[in-house]
């Protein structure tokens, strides 16, 4: 197969690919490819689902005698996997009604459930060890959870941050040989057999394209996924019943509901493609931050090529300063992305932005940056609606303004938050103490603080808190999560000016956008010139411009401080 050409793949199934690399490489690929075939979601077929819904219910040897018959090593696998999870839950719901109800004094109690949470972690961190999976995403997930599970949970979980599962190279091979109807060899010219990296649900391998010589990422999701994945999210699922039904005051079932609608769209890569080239083209002309985003090549339901863009860790502080890269231009440059996702007309929100999917190189070139920012991972993707982002608007303002009153009324319109709810979530969105909240949000949080805070969480707060996220919409839950990781990689930069010029910068896009709409409630009542309506927009341009003034001369104050080697100071009132 010497004359391979990647369009000779149309001859075995239609492929995605983008629009910009289509042109490049019209001799290679002539048409536009989609993968994303509804017949092959999850693959499997009928029996096998029916079977593997029964072993998560039963985790008995006899279901799977029984539903098995077709594939006796699936089935005696899926008992095994099941009966690991199963195990593991029973033991653990044992444990905790047993330290629950433990006697003695306070500390004694206290102490007995900080053990019991130990050892129910443990257990459960060996199962989404052994059974891999969705399991080490979901491990991941309660890793970074540490505002709602107690410390011994999220971190006995942090090993799965950086030990994932690595495919073989075999297995890889034969999936593009089904996926593609080709051996590796007749796609690349070269292909790294060892992943560069891998995650929960893929692995990168590094790799050179055929013709062009150019290097290129190819992501290839774990063969073994498409296997497990419907048992998996059906004991998932059952987990969370069964915590739900012991323990009611503990109701986590939307983790699971919330992975259940995610997981089909992080699992197809053809969509990944499609919402890299969508975000690409959206930043294409915004000079505000060097956000980099790879040219996507091609895409598959399990197989995605990439333009090959390496980069340091956001938070390799060693890199930063070796390179004389400002840590609060980084922090500065990461606040207008996510900003301009939630708030930008038409934005595309970025809902995973955790460490391993953002990178930082030098770039000598720009005279503006001298670093680029580089966003991997598009596979979960949310564009807001328009009255949920002038409402997010109008809340952070808010609370930057430390406006107790219109906190708890655009909280409400948010998110159906409730005045006895509404501290809880106020901490929930800012990470800080409530009483931090109503004074002055953009000060630095003190470990103290931080301490205070996981105490506090430890104690009758986490149950409002799991109730309070179990009740809020599913986009405002994804906003949240945004918002957590985000503040992480902030504070992980440790930044000379704290969490102040990053608030300015949200005050910038919110005030912005509360002015947008009112430009279009005046449009709305006739032209512009008439009396009435100019004067509307005369004040409401006021408004604008007087928050504009003072965040642009504040901003202006902070630099000229950094430059002479001062602290930060607190944000002036808007």
């Amino acid at each position: 197969m010497k004359g391979f050409r990647a369009s000779a793949l149309l001859s075995q199934s239609s492929l995605w690919t983008c629009r910009a690399c289509l042109y490049k490489q019209k001799s290679n690929i002539v048409k536009r490819l989609n993968y994303a075939s509804e017949a092959r979601r999850f693959g499997g077929n009928t029996s096998r689902r029916k079977a593997t819904t029964l072993v998560a219910a039963s985790g008995t040897a006899g279901g799977a005698v029984a539903f098995f018959t077709e594939d006796v090593k699936y089935g005696y696998d899926a008992v095994e996997r099941s009966g690991r999870v199963l195990t593991a839950l029973g033991i653990s719901v044992n444990d905790y009604r047993i330290a629950l109800k433990e006697s003695g004094t306070v500390d004694e109690q206290g102490a007995a459930l900080k053990a019991c949470h130990k050892r129910c972690a443990e257990r459960v961190l060996r199962v989404c060890e052994q059974n891999g999976s969705i399991f080490i995403k979901l491990g991941q997930h309660l890793s970074s959870m540490n505002y709602l599970l107690p410390v011994e949970w999220t971190e006995t979980f942090i090993p799965l941050q950086d030990h994932c599962p690595v495919s073989s190279y075999e297995s890889v091979q034969e999936m593009f040989i089904k996926d593609t109807g080709y051996p590796i060899t007749n796609l690349f010219d070269h292909f790294d057999e060892q992943p560069i990296g891998s995650a929960s649900l893929a692995q990168v391998h590094i790799a050179t394209m055929k013709d062009t010589g150019q290097k290129v990422a190819v992501k290839v999701q774990h063969p073994a996924l498409e296997q497990w994945v419907p048992l998996d999210m059906a004991l998932t699922r059952f987990s969370f019943a069964t915590l739900k039904y012991v323990f009611p005051d503990y109701d986590l079932t939307w983790l699971s509901d919330e992975m259940e609608f995610s997981l089909p769209q992080e699992l197809d890569f053809a969509l990944e493609g499609q919402n890299a080239v969508r975000a690409k083209e959206y930043f294409r002309n915004y000079k505000d931050a060097p956000l980099v985003i790879p040219n996507v090549m091609w895409g598959m339901k399990r197989i995605l090529v990439m333009e090959y863009l390496a980069g340091h860790r956001l938070d390799d502080l060693q890199f930063l300063d070796s390179n004389n890269i400002d840590r609060d231009e980084v922090s500065a440059a990461l606040a207008r992305i996510f900003n301009e996702m939630i708030f930008g007309d038409g934005a595309p929100l970025h809902c995973d932005p955790h460490g391993g999917n953002l990178a930082i190189r030098k770039n000598g070139k720009s005279r503006r940056f001298n670093f680029d920012i580089i966003l991997y991972d598009h596979g979960l993707y949310r564009e807001l609606p328009k009255q949920i982002q002038r409402d997010y608007a109008k809340l952070w303002l808010a609370v930057i303004d430390a406006d107790e009153k219109n906190m708890r009324k655009y909280a409400r319109d948010v998110a159906g938050i409730t005045d006895e709810q509404f501290p809880l979530f106020a901490s929930a969105i800012t990470g800080r103490d409530y009483r931090v909240v109503t004074k002055s949000v953009v000060s630095f949080r003190s470990d103290h603080e931080k301490d205070e805070i996981s105490d506090a969480f430890g104690g009758d707060l986490l149950q409002q808190l799991v109730k309070l996220l179990g009740s809020v919409p599913r986009i405002i839950l994804l906003i949240l999560k945004t918002n957590d990781l985000t503040r992480s990689l902030d504070e992980n930069l440790h930044t000379r000016q704290g969490p102040m010029r990053t608030f300015m910068i949200l005050a910038r896009y919110c005030s912005r956008t509360v002015f947008e709409e009112q430009m279009e409630i005046i449009g709305q009542h006739g032209s512009m010139l008439w009396p009435r309506n100019l004067i509307r927009l005369v004040g409401a341009w006021g408004s604008y411009m007087r928050v504009e003034l003072k965040l642009s001369l504040y901003e202006s104050y902070l630099s000229l401080r950094r430059v002479l080697g001062f602290s930060a100071m607190a944000v002036p009132t808007l």
